[in-house]
């Protein structure tokens, strides 16, 4: 078994209802949700697909990315 990996995920709550969620180190790699439970369960499972699909074609597997929080005042 693959030893464990850990990306951050954006979570968007959706005017309609619901979450959108992103992996900004997987570019394309996006899923939604009812519930904010739902949409990271759903994720998960959108990064399993993600990476097993880059380890059948012999891509690099990304690592994590350095995300930072930022204030402005507009």
């Amino acid at each position: 078994m693959p030893a464990p990996r850990e990306y951050e995920v954006v979570l968007t709550p959706e005017e309609q209802g619901g979450y959108s969620v992103a992996v900004p180190a997987l570019p394309g790699c996006a899923s939604q949700g009812e519930t904010r439970d739902q949409a990271l369960a759903m994720i998960r499972e959108a990064i399993e697909v993600y990476l097993e699909s880059l380890e059948a074609h012999g891509d690099p597997i990304p690592g994590p990315i350095e995300i930072e929080r930022v204030t402005v005042g507009a």
